[in-house]
């Protein structure tokens, strides 16, 4: 670790660095006894356990941790022992010096009250471990596995050899066997003196500067898209010069023939002025090709140099795959050894960069897929050789970025997934008829692994059996925008292909229109686009839907799910988005498909709490605000309309002519809030229109006709105040309702607004959607007139 990894480490205290060197130095024990395990003669790992236990010795004696110093000073002694070929590193006596690495760890995440407390009370436990470590020599190894004849039925998983050792080193190893067959990585309590597990002193990098460091990312990565939208914008405003010059072409090609006819004539002064034009419009045709091309160079300057930013900023919240999975070695083998089996992890493509949120969010979902490979798929060691395998079985894990998304295989070499048990399952469970599950494909029957309380185990354990494992999975990775695949090969192994997006600060999105107003969903949700002729359309008992590729689709209208009103579909092909899998896929009709883009992704403001069927918001190219679609959110809402019933129906011209909409006027400074409120309005059923500040919206009232006015207060050049009152004084407008909507409520503002004749006041603390929408109802009352 270097300070310039870190930064400045004056603040942090001595303990606090002793925590940082032993959390790094024992991964780097935990890593070489792994390799030390499968590899005897792996002299570079022995080398790096030396310093790392000799680095953790060190740094304990500064810090007065005498029982970490012996400790590290009896692994180093093992490891020295093992470097002149004088101690062979079994799986037992690894088992001993993990059980030390263990305990170092724990002893590092004490904090100062708790210490010497916790280890009075453990000092048998602790004196066990140092004395096991002491006498690691005498720990006899495992014969070899024989090779049984074939078919031999596989035995019961082998319990480790531990007779015939002092009773403490018998008690520190069963302990430790305990903790593989399931409890925590920690040391047993005392019999006689139980405690309560340590508190664990804190780590380095807390939660405050953690969540402020996020909030400076978003920050810069909204600044660096807002850099990125207005560079985009530079490419209208080329090709408006572009048409410029095309017109100043047909122009000056006028001029020409006009000096050519003029030419043929006998007026001297006449073609003498014509010669005077003709020459003038030269060097105003140098200079538009001149700056074109000027502006085209800064063009492409700005886009690349926006683009560079927005990637800089997307790095600082890439951190390479390893850091989120660095456990899991360790963990395949503590958990295949508890039960009697012999498994270990390889892993490929550590240094794969992955978002840090989704790396953290991901680690739980690859840990269920490795328990599952370990218990449901890995065989005993004997059954191994019976059916030709190696006794050690191997779990391969694979991260790599694939077509711009991030793509990892957990695959394994154990018995694979016996599908005709699934298919009796599904039967049993009465999930579908025998008829029904004969014709399942493979990839159908594995589906079935991924809904909530399906297993094929008979009896639960510690592990799996319950049938809360997969499902958890697909539900996460489903959350993260990703998908999951299985595949299974019976006696060969089974593989899960999971895909996630690189980064969820950007998203790449399909943009469509509904009601005029511009939507995004994440294109992995997005099944097809097509366009569906009027007279493809079939209603059977209310509900409309299509044939694609040989199934029916159902078709739904986005405005209705939105309740944005009801959509015009007079034209001759509806635009359509299918979204959803299997059963639950629907064809969402919207106005218009837009197109793809890549979206800076921005929360929305949280005085808002999650709003249904939106889950973030952007900025287009061109800088219009976008709502980013919850696809799973959406599917609810389709299920509880259809439910509901009361589908509009899709075919056959536009909607009856319709009573005038109210029209509302939202003043505000803020855009999420403008934009929020607009939304809230329209789906209502108002017609709206916004300002950006008093000034814009005292123009925009005296040059419209409102039905109501909605303002902020505090805003630059007018406040909201000033406004009301120049609404009221004036002869036309004094009867328009206004309503105020401030971040605060203090007591002289409504004071003041009502005095300046406001008709409601409404603070944004105690804002939601119907707060808003029902004090516009006691206002003007229905959207139509």
């Amino acid at each position: 670790m270097s300070q310039d990894q870190h930064g400045d480490l004056s603040a942090f205290s001595m303990l606090d660095l002793f925590r940082m060197e032993a959390d790094s130095q024992t991964h780097i024990l935990t890593d070489g006894l792994l390799t030390m395990e499968r590899h005897a003669g792996d002299a570079a790992a022995v080398e790096s356990m030396m310093r790392a236990a000799h680095s953790i010795k060190g740094a304990a004696a500064i810090v007065g941790l005498q029982v970490v110093v012996q400790l590290a000073h009896g692994m180093e002694d093992s490891f020295v022992a093992a470097q002149h070929g004088r101690l062979k590193l079994t799986p037992e006596r690894v088992d001993v010096l993990l059980s030390g690495v263990d305990l170092i760890v724990q002893l590092s995440r004490l904090d100062d009250a708790g210490a010497e407390a916790w280890q009075a009370a453990n000092a048998t436990q602790i004196d066990q471990t140092l004395k096991a470590i002491a006498g690691i020599a005498e720990l006899p190894a495992l014969p070899p596995l024989p090779s049984p004849p074939s078919r031999m039925p596989a035995p019961a998983a082998p319990a480790p050899a531990l007779s015939g050792l002092p009773d403490d080193i018998q008690a520190a190893l069963a302990g430790e066997m305990a903790a593989l067959l399931g409890a925590p990585p920690s040391l047993p309590s005392s019999p006689d003196a139980a405690v309560a597990a340590p508190p664990l002193a804190p780590r380095s990098g807390s939660p405050a500067p953690a969540k402020a460091a996020a909030q400076n990312f978003d920050r810069l990565l909204s600044l660096a898209s807002e850099s990125r939208i207005n560079a985009h914008q530079m490419h209208p405003f080329v090709g408006a010069l572009q048409r410029f010059k095309r017109n100043q072409s047909s122009l000056f090609s006028a001029i020409e023939q006009l000096h050519e006819a003029i030419a043929r004539s006998s007026d001297a002064g006449l073609i003498e002025k014509s010669l005077l034009a003709l020459q003038k419009t030269q060097p105003l045709k140098q200079f538009v090709l001149e700056h074109i091309a000027d502006i085209e160079t800064y063009e492409r300057r700005l886009l690349a140099n926006s683009q560079g930013m927005v990637d800089e900023v997307l790095a600082l919240r890439m951190r390479p795959f390893r850091d989120g999975i660095h456990a899991f070695p360790r963990m395949v083998r503590d958990l295949a050894r508890g039960l009697g089996k012999e498994v270990q992890l390889e892993i490929d493509g550590e240094e794969t960069l992955v978002d840090r949120d989704i790396l953290a969010r991901i680690e739980s979902p690859l840990n269920h897929m490795l328990r599952n490979a370990i218990d449901h798929g890995m065989e005993g060691p004997y059954e191994r050789i019976d059916a030709g395998k190696p006794a050690l079985g191997t779990i391969r894990m694979e991260a790599r970025h694939r077509a711009g998304m991030l793509s990892i295989e957990i695959s394994d070499d154990g018995r694979g997934v016996d599908l005709e048990k699934i298919r009796q399952s599904v039967i049993t469970r009465k999930m579908a008829s025998p008829a029904m599950a004969a014709a399942l494909s493979t990839g159908e029957l594995l589906e079935f692994l991924f809904l909530p309380a399906f297993s094929l185990k008979e009896k639960a354990n510690e592990l799996s059996g319950r049938g809360v494992g997969l499902d958890i999975v697909h539900e996460t990775i489903r959350q993260q925008n990703g998908t999951v695949r299985l595949e299974s090969e019976p006696g060969r192994g089974f593989r899960a292909l999971i895909t996630l997006p690189l980064t969820q600060s950007i998203v790449r999105a399909l943009v469509i229109d509904i009601q005029g107003e511009a939507y995004a969903i994440p294109i992995v949700k997005v099944e097809s686009v097509v366009r569906v002729p009027q007279e493809a359309i079939h209603t059977l008992e209310n509900k409309q839907f299509f044939e694609l590729k040989g199934e029916h689709l159902g078709l739904v209208s986005a405005a209705q799910v939105l309740e944005l009103g009801e959509a015009d579909t007079s034209g001759e092909d509806l635009p359509v988005v299918v979204i959803g899998r299997g059963k639950q896929s629907y064809a969402l009709v919207v106005g218009a498909i837009r197109g793809e883009q890549s979206l800076a992704v921005q929360a929305i403001d949280p005085i808002f709490g999650k709003m249904r069927d939106i889950s973030a918001a952007a900025l287009l190219d061109d800088g219009e605000p976008v709502l980013i679609l919850d696809v799973p959110d959406l599917l609810l809402s389709i299920d509880k309309l259809l439910h509901e019933g009361g589908l509009h129906q899709l075919a056959q011209g536009g909607p009856a002519q319709q009573r005038r909409a109210k029209r509302i006027l939202v003043v505000d400074d803020s855009l999420t809030v403008r934009e929020m409120e607009r939304k809230l309005l329209l789906g209502r059923g108002f017609a709206v229109d916004v300002a950006i500040d008093g000034i814009d919206g005292w123009n925009m009232v005296r040059s419209g006709e409102y039905d109501l006015v909605i303002t902020d207060v505090d805003m630059p050049r007018m406040d909201g105040i000033e406004l009301v009152s120049l609404v009221k004084k004036d002869l036309h407008l004094h009867k328009l309702p206004v309503m105020i909507v401030s971040y605060k409520d203090r007591p002289e503002d409504r004071a003041r607004g009502l005095s300046a004749g406001a008709d409601y006041y409404l603070t944004k603390g105690s804002f939601h959607d119907e707060t808003l929408l029902d004090a516009v109802a006691d206002l003007i009352g229905d959207a139509r007139l």
